[in-house]
């Protein structure tokens, strides 16, 4: 028996800040998948500093019940600014489109109150666009005794067997996500069962990200040519590994969870330069972690996420994994756009809500059971 296969979009706006990404694809929501389209639409700097302030503000559950109303009037905003690029695609796609996947905007996440707050309205969005939307995707799995991230392993371990067929290449495979927070999920067999793992191991782009937005006009360092431009602070970036050390990945992160009064008093440059080599280094960390499940160095590890693109920061990794035979590509060479790996997901997740299959794993986010994820809106 055929599974249907549905048409879904998948949108996904991160820890950036920058825009939204939107992925139309086809799955069934087990092993088959398409991707049809991908496309980016940027915030403007009023939207996009409207987000960075507000975020700024929440740190608690308090501060999430004393802005409640700025919240509210940004959430609507965020969510008009989807349903408009939802639509534009609906306007130019001749087949029906059945789901949409709205991650929405990350504000606050923190595991320990089982609370992550994405600003975006499922039901208003369901009446704007005509179509079911599925959002707040990671409310059960908190409520389950999970993390609530990383969502996007399940999607990691579909692409990888298309990888491996398509490649003609043997599992493991090492998904490493370079977002506002890194991620890795390893996709490996055992017992002749392809299993996964996956843990959020470091920041990926927030640091660098953050600092780059308040000291200069820029949004990010680009290819991290000011890091490069820049001369790391040795004794800085040692007490900050000390600082920031990770004993455990049995938690995920939230970009709160890191800040910068470390480079507080360096230049501009030289702080980048710091920050960027402390964020290659625990990304290192992350990646030597996650690969001790297959206790050797072999397979494929795939870059995917805007980070693969500061190859300055990507160099700086590869130095730091340079005692091992760990070699880095981008997922791009592998048939799979990097920037849209999320936005993808996204989509593939919706189907699999829609249908009650589980989008959470105990060796994804340290839920007790597999969880389906997801509320379904049908405002129309």
């Amino acid at each position: 028996m055929t599974n249907k296969v549905f048409t879904a979009v998948g949108l996904m706006s991160g820890t950036s800040l920058d825009g939204v990404d939107l992925s139309l694809v086809k799955s069934d929501g087990y092993n088959e998948f398409t991707c049809i389209l991908d496309k980016y639409y940027k915030f403007d700097d009023k939207l996009q500093k409207k987000i960075a302030n507000l975020r700024s503000k929440i740190s608690d559950n308090k501060d999430l019940i004393d802005n409640s109303n700025e919240l509210d009037d940004l959430e609507r905003e965020i969510t008009l600014f989807h349903s408009k690029v939802v639509n534009e695609v609906l306007s130019n796609y001749k087949d029906n489109i059945d789901l949409i996947g709205f991650h929405g905007q990350t504000i606050y996440h923190n595991p320990d109150l089982k609370i992550s707050k994405q600003l975006g309205d499922g039901k208003l969005l369901s009446q704007l666009t005509k179509k079911i939307v599925i959002n707040n995707f990671r409310k059960n799995d908190l409520e389950k005794g999970g993390q609530g991230a990383p969502l996007t392993p399940i999607f990691h371990k579909v692409i990888s067997k298309i990888i491996c067929q398509k490649k003609k290449i043997n599992l493991p495979i090492s998904v490493i996500n370079i977002g506002g927070i890194s991620n890795v999920t390893i996709v490996f067999e055992d017992k002749n069962e392809i299993n996964l793992k996956a843990r959020d191991i470091s920041p990926g782009n927030c640091m660098i990200d953050e600092w780059v937005r308040k000291n200069s006009k820029l949004r990010f360092d680009e290819n991290g040519n000011i890091a490069k431009s820049g001369k790391v602070n040795e004794l800085i970036v040692n007490q900050a590994k000390e600082n920031f050390a990770i004993s455990s990945y049995e938690k995920s992160l939230d970009v709160k969870d890191f800040d910068l009064s470390f480079v507080r008093g360096l230049s501009f440059e030289d702080g980048c330069a710091t920050i960027t080599d402390f964020t290659a280094y625990s990304i290192s960390e992350g990646v030597r972690y996650i690969n001790s499940v297959k206790k050797k160095d072999y397979g494929y590890f795939l870059l995917s996420g805007g980070g693969r693109k500061n190859t300055y920061l990507i160099e700086l990794v590869e130095k730091y994994l340079s005692d091992t035979n760990i070699k880095l590509k981008n997922i791009d060479e592998f048939g799979f756009d990097g920037d849209f790996i999320e936005a993808q997901a996204f989509g593939y997740l919706a189907v699999r809500s829609y249908l009650g299959l589980p989008i959470s794993f105990p060796e994804t986010t340290r839920c007790k059971n597999p969880t389906v994820g997801g509320e379904i809106n049908k405002n129309f």
